[in-house]
């Protein structure tokens, strides 16, 4: 049985008390993750630097809050169930019992694992995205990068074995973890493993579009539902899954993810020309100066905030088809939900 030290993010109440207990949890999770895999030093610094720093945290939120939905949904379900057969009793329904105690863990604890796997892998991306070899950047979540503070090769190598990491974490023994679920696994590492290659596809896509002046709308998204869209995508049904969501509820995460992924990079490039760098927490134009094709340079400033507000919108509706007819589920009962408001609404 799980025996984690600190307080639980489900079941969700308001955002900032989700967040918050998130950004524990995972902090404890990774330090977890460190001592297990014993690196060497410098390698370990560099690892627990670039993972301890203020990131957002948007894709483990997107996990949690995946898990949160699809749970709340599950446990509406069962409840408006359970009322409907007991309703001409006056009766009350027993408390769980140790095994379904030890299957709620369980679930709970692949979530865990499943937000450390893609904060691990998009962490990774990062440190190889600052190289001076991809986009050269000295800042990055409001601190100096990895190959500033650290060996140009160390970094690297942070960079790598982060990556490895993000799939070992799935399966890992673990102290304070329950038992690894194998059948959660093996979907978490059926959704995770392609979308983590069609990240990196996206990457040199990106790269191959510098200086390119004709690029279009469609060129745009074909990058980007795989550079950023992929993960995002990762994050929302890995989260789902771990909860146990139907078909449908994951092709209405699925959906969802799409919209989100797309909207997410939209805002990036709008931040990029309208934003500071002390807002940004990494430099402000980096974009344009590295001649970068971008929503903000391709459909202009304002026609980029509509678009994206759109995506957000198409987003919401998926959730709120599938997952927003139980009782108890209303809009602001929602985690997903209210983690979209968020994004919409963030300023870096």
């Amino acid at each position: 049985m799980s025996v984690s030290s600190v307080p639980r993010f489900v079941p969700f109440t308001d955002f900032k008390s989700f967040h918050s207990a998130l950004r524990v949890q995972l902090a404890q999770d990774i330090e977890l993750l460190f001592d297990y895999a014993k690196l060497p030093s410098p390698l370990a610094d560099a690892c627990r630097y670039v993972m301890t720093g203020q990131g957002k945290l948007v894709r483990p939120l997107l996990v949690a809050s995946s898990f949160a939905t699809v749970d709340t949904s599950i446990c509406t379900s069962h409840y408006s169930s359970v009322l409907a057969d007991d309703r001409s009793s006056d009766h009350t329904a027993a408390p769980p019992n140790l095994e379904t105690q030890l299957e709620s863990d369980s679930r709970y604890d692949m979530c865990r694992r499943a937000a450390l796997a893609v904060e691990l892998l998009h962490t990774y991306s990062l440190v190889h995205d600052d190289l001076p070899c991809m986009d050269d950047d000295d800042l990055r979540r409001g601190q100096p990068t990895a190959h500033i503070v650290f060996e140009e090769s160390t970094a690297m190598l942070a960079g790598d074995v982060l990556q490895t990491l993000a799939f070992e974490v799935l399966t890992a023994e673990l102290p304070s973890f329950a038992p690894f679920d194998s059948h959660i696994a093996s979907q978490l590492l059926a959704i995770f493993a392609p979308r983590a290659r069609r990240m990196v596809s996206g990457q040199m896509l990106d790269l191959n579009a510098e200086a390119t002046a004709d690029i279009t709308q469609a060129d745009l998204e074909a990058i980007h539902r795989d550079k950023t869209g992929a993960l995002i995508e990762a994050a929302m049904l890995m989260g789902g899954v771990c909860a146990g969501a139907t078909a449908q509820e994951r092709i209405a995460l699925q959906d969802c993810a799409q919209h989100i992924g797309l909207a997410f990079q939209v805002q990036d490039d709008i931040l990029d020309v309208t934003t500071t760098t002390d807002d940004l927490g990494k430099p402000a134009g980096s974009d344009e100066k590295l001649d970068k094709s971008t929503y903000a340079k391709l459909m202009g400033v304002e026609a980029a905030k509509d678009y994206a507000q759109s995506l957000f919108d198409d987003g919401r509706t998926a959730i709120n088809r599938e997952l927003g007819s139980h009782e108890v589920a209303r809009n602001n009962d929602l985690a997903l939900l209210a983690v979209i408001e968020w994004l919409w609404n963030r300023k870096k």
